[in-house]
């Protein structure tokens, strides 16, 4: 019985409790103001005013799905929440904090604001300490989506004398004001320039920042005179992201009234880099613009040139028996045929190039990650090209015939009695593809210069690469004789093209093992097996002379499973560690950490990072010939050597965040660390050993 009473009193005296610690948290709360499209209200840390002269509110925005409140700066349209504090009592002054926004880009439009919820912090001084404070704040605010619509509210806050003890809101608040920029330096950031380049409608401003640790994707936030606007800021990271340059184009300098335009004015620069920020307000100093206007032509120049080397590396060599065959079937034959049908193929290369370029612009304009060869990180893409394959190698074989529609191949016939240019045309299309796995010297130049820039740089690099590319078919189409002279097709070129069939099908084999290396091997042994298939009914059809009854709809359906693999089978995630696989480097490699690098690096260790992707043939040209060389392997398995290793045969924002760091946009990639080169030594595309013997060297 007095056990009874004892859990009794304990109850009453729990509800009690909890009564008076809900009323305390009710009285750290304002009214809330609801309407269709936001709540608002004004919290406050403590329960009370307790005895200090500074207290900590908070202005608390809840957003419904796709509708925003803006920053302090809202960019080219919407102008932030204000408050008016007429009629509160025992209020002296109020300061509004800012986390840092999110950038808004809607067809070239760019806001900063908040969606979801936002947290203003306000820092309220008292007049008189330890007195009860209420607040009014009169708060005028604009929220947009598709249209944008203003409001008022009035919120009344009444906070008593005594302890200023947590509330229930002191965490949110807390955690608000955590992501409020701080003076620079901070979180080990600093900001350490602010220059002008250029004038009038090319005027743009550059900051100049570093850091302790890795910059992964930074983004800058000006605020100067209200009649500029600025782009979303183009970023390059140098020394293994240690150090960011952001180039942002301004508008509007030329309605500036002073003569030296940006120089000399004062601007507050807010930098963000994930949960990272950092704000100051800097001087804006003429800046030397030479980086900007490197001669373009010389960029183009290196572009072909990286092009016409990409015909040499071993990404290339899969297309060899397409090229070769072009050449010998036009022995015997008229100059002009020849020259139309290397030109088409040269242009269906320069197509291809500027669809790429296309793309990337595409993506890049989304905010995804670009580079050189990620369609190969696509498994449908892998398995169209699996297929086309296996079709080309099955062409060459003779078990079928190839023609495009009488309406399209007639684009051709009408100039040529060879066969259509259509299909010269696809041949280079297809021929390109094949060929982008991989970089080459001068391309990673090149495509860094692009991707790091406009859409009108993206397209005009890459079409300088397609005409590298196609550099070899544009000579044989200047020099047709190099055909010409050839001997007539004959059964001589039936043995040549089911040899070149075999090269395909060494091409397909490639393939297959990518995929399975990427998607585990139940989808490759699934996609073997029905690529087997379709050699299978091609002959089968090819006997009974039943082509496109048989072969055409059994292609198209095992074509159609074939797609559908990746959906219907599951496949465990692949290995993180490609060479682990090969007993040569069997306990050498760990894990890609760009974060854990300047922490080696201070500790005495030497770092090689080695970027590589299963479909990446250059990759493996300098696994088997360079790393794998026995005196290579026991330096890199020193004990004050780390060999770290990053997989991109799937898409990876970190990895791809990293080479643009060092702007390189494709694989192979590789670079070491040490107290020599603390942000990192770059090393060439093709390795060599002297070259990584004395980067080792240099970085210890």
């Amino acid at each position: 019985m007095n056990k009874h009473f004892n859990i009794s009193r304990f109850v009453k005296l729990t509800l009690v409790l909890s009564l008076f610690v809900f009323n305390e948290d009710q009285a750290a709360a304002s009214n809330t103001i609801e309407n269709d499209h936001t709540q608002l209200r004004l919290l406050s840390s403590s329960v009370g005013v307790g005895d200090t002269e500074i207290l900590t509110l908070g202005l608390h925005f809840t957003m419904r799905p796709g509708w925003k409140v803006y920053w302090r700066s809202p960019g080219d349209a919407g102008y932030p929440p204000s408050i008016g504090w007429e009629g509160s009592d025992n209020l002296d002054n109020a300061e509004m904090l800012w986390p840092v926004p999110l950038r808004f880009s809607i067809l070239g439009i760019e806001t900063l604001g908040y969606e979801d919820q936002v947290l203003f912090p306000i820092a309220v001084k008292l007049k008189t300490p330890g007195h009860a404070l209420d607040a009014i704040a009169n708060v005028d605010y604009l929220t947009c989506n598709d249209i944008c619509v203003p409001y008022s509210a009035k919120l009344t806050l009444n906070l008593p004398a005594g302890p200023a003890s947590p509330s229930a809101f002191a965490h949110l608040i807390n955690r608000f004001y955590a992501r409020v920029p701080k003076d620079s330096p901070a979180h080990g950031v600093s900001i350490d320039s602010l220059e002008v380049l250029g004038q009038g409608k090319q005027t743009q401003l550059r900051i100049t920042a570093t850091s302790k640790t890795p910059f992964i994707k930074p983004d800058a936030f000006f605020e100067g005179p209200d009649i500029l606007a600025f782009d979303k800021p183009k970023i390059e990271l140098q020394k293994g992201g240690l150090k960011a340059i952001l180039v942002s184009k301004t508008h509007g300098t030329e309605d500036l009234k002073s003569s030296n335009g940006l120089e000399g004015l004062n601007f507050g620069v807010t930098l963000s880099d994930g949960k990272r920020s950092v704000k100051a307000v800097l001087e804006v100093t003429q800046g030397d613009d030479d980086h900007l206007n490197f001669s373009f032509a010389i960029i183009l120049a290196v572009a072909v040139l990286g092009g016409l080397i990409l015909n040499l590396m071993p990404c290339v060599l899969p297309v060899l028996s397409i090229k070769l065959i072009s050449i010998v079937a036009h022995g015997g034959g008229e100059k002009r045929h020849v020259q139309a049908s290397f030109i088409a193929t040269a242009m269906g290369i320069i197509f291809t190039f500027v669809l790429f370029a296309a793309a990337l612009v595409v993506l890049k304009s989304a905010g995804m990650t670009i580079g050189w060869g990620i369609h190969f990180q696509q498994p449908w893409f892998l398995i169209a090209m699996t297929l086309v394959v296996t079709l080309f190698a099955c062409n060459l074989w003779g078990l079928f015939e190839f023609r495009l529609p009488n309406w399209i191949n007639g684009i051709g016939e009408n100039i040529t009695h060879v066969q259509g240019l259509s299909s010269h045309f696809l041949t280079g299309c297809f021929a390109t593809l094949l060929a982008t796995p991989c970089s080459a010297p001068f391309l990673g130049t090149a495509i860094g210069f692009a991707l790091a820039r406009g859409a009108v740089d993206i397209f005009s690099v890459f079409t300088a690469l397609g005409v590298g590319l196609a550099l070899p078919y544009i000579l044989v189409a200047l020099l047709p004789s190099l055909a010409t002279c050839l001997p007539k097709p004959g059964k001589w070129m039936i043995t040549l093209r089911k040899v070149m069939g075999f090269a395909l099908a060494g091409t397909g084999v490639w393939l297959l093992s990518v995929i399975t290396g990427a998607l585990g091997q139940n989808v490759g042994f699934a996609v073997t097996g029905l690529m087997v298939s379709v050699i299978g009914i091609l002959y089968l059809a090819h006997r009974l002379e039943r082509l496109w009854q048989i072969g055409g709809c059994g292609v198209a359906i095992l074509g159609l499973l074939a797609f559908s693999v990746p959906t219907l089978m599951s496949h465990p995630a692949p290995d993180k560690l490609l060479l682990d696989k090969d007993p040569r480097f069997k306990n050498l490699w760990q894990p890609f950490d760009v974060a854990a690098i300047p922490r080696l690096v201070a500790s005495g260790k030497t770092v090689f990072v080695d970027v590589t992707a299963d479909w990446c043939l250059t990759c493996q040209i300098n696994k088997n010939f360079v790393i794998a060389q026995d005196d290579i392997l026991n330096r890199l398995g020193a004990e004050n050597v780390v060999a770290m290793q990053g997989d991109w045969t799937l898409p990876n924002d970190t990895i791809a965040a990293y080479l643009a760091s060092f702007g390189r946009y494709g694989i192979p990639f590789n670079a070491v660390y040490g107290t020599g080169v603390p942000g990192g030594l770059a090393l060439p595309e093709l390795l060599s050993h002297d070259v990584v013997v004395k980067a080792l060297d240099e970085a210890r």
